[in-house]
Order: C-alpha cells, then sequence, then structure tokens
C-alpha cells in the first residue's frame, strides 16, 4: 500500500521503536506475534484512510495489536518522541537551528463524530462548529512544535496559553523569542507569553482587503491544517480521548516528515 513505509522511511523510526521494545519486555519472554514496521503501518494507513479500527486491511496486525501499541506509545509520549526526532532532522535538513525563534499559533475547529463523549466536547460560537477545538503552534517551515485539543467551546485564549506552556515546555530556554496570532487570540496570552520570555504579536488583518487574504509569516500554520486535511483521520475528530487526538496529529506529521527526509512527498488527492 502506499501508506506503507519504504525501508528508508522504516529505518529513520525504528531506532526509537527498537529502544522501546527493548524496554518493555515481555513477562513471557515472548518478543512478539507481529513485526513493530506493521504496526507503525496499520497506524499510518487508519491516519490516512480515516477508517475504523475493525476495518483494517486483513494483511495488517489486528486491531487488538494495533490499539495496544497505538494506546502504549501515545500514554508514554512514544509517538511525540518519533516525532519530535523527525522535526529535528528536518530542520537540520534546512540548516537551521534545533529550536526555533519563531513560532505561529492557530486554531482549528472540527466536528465531533457520533460517539465522542460529550463532556470532552463543546460548540464554538463564534464559527457555530459543535466539536473539538485544535490548537496547533508551528515554526517557520510549518513543523509542529505543540499541539493541544480541547473541547470547540474552550476560547482561542485558554488554548494559545497552553500552547505557550508547551513550546516553552518543548524548546530550549530563550530560544523561542516571538509567536505570532491572529486577531482571536486577545492581550491575556500576551501577557502569558512574556511570562515565558516570548514576544506574542497579534497579526490584524487590513480592513480593506475582502476575502481570505494569507497573512505574511502567519500563513505557515493554515499551510499545515491543510496538509493536516490530507490525513482523513483529522478531518472528524474521532477520538474519544483528546490525547489520542493529539497522537493524531504527531503521527500525520511523522508520516510527512519522513517523506520529506528521504524524497517522496505525501500523496496529494491531486495526483494521478
Amino acid at each position: 500500500m502506499s501508506t506503507d513505509l519504504s525501508d528508508e522511511r522504516w529505518a529513520l523510526i525504528e531506532p526509537v521503536i527498537t529502544a522501546w521494545k527493548a524496554a518493555h519486555p515481555s513477562v513471557s519472554g515472548h518478543q512478539g506475534k507481529y513485526e513493530m514496521r506493521e504496526i507503525v503501518n496499520a497506524i499510518l494507513y487508519q491516519s490516512r484512510t480515516g477508517c475504523q479500527w475493525s476495518l483494517l486491511p486483513h494483511d495488517l496486525p489486528p486491531r487488538s495489536a494495533v490499539m495496544y501499541y497505538y494506546t502504549a506509545w501515545r500514554k508514554d509520549g512514544t509517538d511525540k518522541a518519533i516525532h519530535d526526532l523527525l522535526r529535528l532532522q528536518v530542520r537540520e535538513k534546512k540548516r537551521r537551528l534545533a529550536d526555533p525563534s519563531l513560532v505561529v499559533l492557530d486554531t482549528q475547529s472540527v466536528r465531533a463524530a457520533a460517539g465522542v463523549p460529550k463532556a470532552t466536547t463543546g460548540r464554538d460560537a463564534a464559527k457555530k462548529v459543535p466539536g473539538r477545538k485544535r490548537g496547533l503552534a508551528v515554526d517557520v517551515l510549518g513543523l509542529v512544535i505543540a499541539v493541544v485539543v480541547a473541547a470547540a467551546s474552550i476560547h482561542d485564549n485558554a488554548i494559545g496559553n497552553a500552547l505557550l506552556d508547551r513550546v516553552a515546555a518543548a524548546t530550549a530556554p530563550g530560544s523561542v523569542q516571538t509567536a505570532l496570532v491572529d486577531q482571536g487570540f486577545k492581550n491575556s496570552v500576551v501577557a502569558h507569553g512574556a511570562t515565558h520570555g516570548i514576544n506574542v504579536q497579534i497579526v490584524e488583518r487590513n480592513p480593506a482587503e475582502a476575502g481570505f487574504v494569507p497573512q505574511p509569516k502567519r500563513w505557515v500554520v493554515e499551510q499545515t491544517y491543510g496538509t493536516m486535511s490530507l490525513h482523513r483521520r483529522l478531518v472528524r475528530d474521532y477520538e474519544h480521548d483528546p490525547a489520542s487526538s493529539e497522537s493524531r496529529v504527531y503521527w500525520a506529521m511523522t508520516d510527512v516528515m519522513s517523506r520529506r527526509l528521504t524524497g517522496p512527498s505525501t500523496p496529494a488527492w491531486r495526483d494521478t
């Protein structure tokens, strides 16, 4: 399948998975029935196609095995560790420092699927979208530095503050100096950024411009949201746990970055 890892892409991920496997030996000493590469292939297939767990192709490991590893890697941060390692390699390939000096923050409200607990969802009054709100902090390359998922009813300010906290925790002290946000974020985010030494700048659109006009530098986060929408599991929020929604972002970007590092780009629907 086109979503399967090539040898080159698997070589980027395999060391982290092998280290995890060595740190989590079976009590019985059993090495496991399924290859870890196939487990990752199943996760990437579901991310790209958006299929249900029960509809994973028969030539991939069964849902029980895939769900076990997906959940385990989400809980202990292995999914994020893989993602962050690849992000560092992409930045190095572009001859940039490990941590960015500028990040761009934005939110996206998406509808929740049937069965998603109401306690973790809400309604975005401004965009009239019932479901969850996904917040991203990205660098100038469009790579994800931090992600936060919450009920859509949560104000952008709360999402922005949480993103700034995670950006500060994920980067070296003092490395991120500037954060760009749109007018949906208010002065409380600016004040919160100052506590981390980050200058939060609210980019206001020109009132003379009609329709959608990309804002300089800020447009890159919109591009990242567009790239993520190619992964159908992210078109809606299907996850019962918001932490799983965040994990889906990491896996989608892991797919994108592994392709960037090895050559082929992520196939688009326009490709023949």
